[in-house]
């Protein structure tokens, strides 16, 4: 018997499916369907699963139902925004799999500087939204990428040091509970489960709208700055970076050097450093921002442009298309060490593929300034993420390329907090839930118990309900 068939057999009531399909004005799709190949595809190809069913949910009503029916069959429920979820979340075998990829509405509202987008959008979606009023919010740095699982685990981008994370411009959001309540949170709406869902991830309910704050950003001076794979070249950023205005954005990367015209032919596919920069200050100061990229190392290429701001979020969907093959492992550190320096230089100078990048994203500015019991997000003493990103082509070449991220991970625990961010984990880290939610594990546990006793909302970087008081 094939998986298709597996899958088909499982013992769910005929008639509560077709009840099911008859309440909902989305799509359900069962594996005899055309469209289930299709439809049970996410971005990491490494997650291969097969649902019973995928319900493609049109209104919020559809997301009820389809909560409402995997509680009770007692069956998985995997929930799918942008399906980039790298560990797999947004798919099972043999359960539910929820898509809100219709569900892409967004209304902004100029005046009050907010808007409000659906669960299925991304960040091309929210960023084409508000650009038209000169205006932008912390996001991704993949347009591709899905607003829902970013925002719920924090949300790092080029906008974070000004602005704060994605989760800290949140105003209020519509989450439907494992019970099927609709519950609109906020400040001053059911504080604790906003207070919850800003860092804890998934694991309070379907996010059907998330309200945003924005802010004044129009053009942007960016692009990408290429360096040799050299101590010096990371010492100086972090020099930079640290001492640099609120309005830089600048995320390092370690990689292999992308066939770009702008980079010498010799160049390519050879170890080299990139700077991501995102100068979102005066355009009178643009020329100083090129200055400092100069003294950062030798300057092997650039493509440092003004653009509009959602162009910048652009600059990795050519080379990291759908259909991938995608094992991360993340980190935080409070300094980046010589130590740390020269396992990254180590490390990167054997990174397997041009396809796969160490990251490293810079968290003061605006993120430490907010109070450390103010969201879910637990590494407020943080000044940099990162994760080690292996991202390959080839089913072939699944080990070598796991082997990388593994060992560069090891590499660098020495050197950094325990604990990383739980958008950067891979499946296997589990074990590192405790440590990656920190100080606010105990309170996260309650309010899972409160809202999911049964952990209804598991296919995430799970929180166990624990019963209590909220700390």
């Amino acid at each position: 018997m094939d998986i298709r068939q597996e899958t088909a057999r499982l013992a769910l009531p005929s008639d509560a499916i077709r009840t099911l399909g008859q309440q909902l004005h989305g799509t359900l799709i069962l594996p005899d369907d055309a469209r289930y190949d299709t439809a049970r595809r996410v971005y990491n190809a490494m997650h291969d699963c097969h649902p019973a069913l995928i319900v493609e949910a049109a209104n919020v009503a559809d997301v009820i139902s389809a909560v409402t029916f995997a509680r009770q069959q007692g069956i998985d429920l995997a929930v799918r925004g942008g399906a980039h979820s790298v560990p797999g979340f947004g798919t099972c075998d043999g359960g539910m799999v929820l898509s809100l990829e219709r569900l892409r509405g967004i209304r902004v509202d100029p005046e009050h500087r907010c808007a409000r987008a659906e669960g299925g959008c991304t960040w091309a979606d929210l960023n084409h939204a508000c650009a038209a009023f000169g205006l932008a919010t912390t996001g991704g740095i993949v347009s591709t990428t899905g607003i829902a699982g970013l925002t719920l685990g924090g949300g790092f981008g080029f906008l974070a040091r000004r602005y704060g994370l994605a989760c800290d411009n949140l105003l209020s959001a519509d989450v439907v509970t494992a019970d099927g309540d609709f519950l609109t949170c906020s400040d001053s709406q059911h504080a604790e489960l906003f207070w919850a869902i800003r860092g804890g991830g998934g694991n309070f309910g379907v996010v059907t709208s998330f309200e945003y704050r924005l802010h004044a950003v129009s053009d942007i001076l960016g692009g990408p700055t290429f360096y040799p794979l050299e101590a010096d070249v990371m010492r100086h950023y972090q020099e930079w970076i640290v001492a640099a205005p609120e309005a830089l954005g600048a995320i390092l990367g370690v990689t292999l050097g992308p066939p770009l015209s702008c980079l010498p032919e010799e160049w390519h596919g050879q170890p080299v450093i990139v700077v991501l920069t995102c100068w979102s200050g005066s355009p009178d100061e643009d020329a100083v921002v090129r200055e400092q990229l100069a003294h950062l190392g030798p300057v092997l290429g650039q493509a440092v442009q003004r653009m509009p701001y959602p162009g910048i979020n652009t600059l990795f969907d050519e080379l990291l298309p759908a259909g991938l093959y995608h094992y991360w492992k993340g980190c935080f550190s409070r300094e980046l060490t010589d130590e740390a320096i020269a396992e990254h230089i180590e490390h990167g100078a054997h990174t397997p593929c041009l396809e796969s990048a160490m990251l490293l994203f810079p968290l003061d500015g605006a993120c430490q300034r907010v109070a450390d019991n103010a969201t879910a997000f637990p590494y407020r003493d943080a000044s940099f993420a990162t994760v080690v990103s292996a991202s390959w082509p080839d089913p072939a070449d699944n080990e070598h390329n796991i082997a990388w991220a593994r060992a560069y991970f090891q590499a660098l625990k020495p050197h950094s907090e325990e604990g990383g961010y739980v958008n950067f984990m891979s499946a296997d880290d589990a074990g590192r839930v405790r440590a990656n939610y920190r100080q606010h594990y105990a309170r996260l546990a309650v309010i899972k118990h409160r809202h999911d006793p049964t952990n209804l909302f598991h296919l995430n970087q799970n929180i166990e309900p624990c019963g209590g008081t909220p700390a």
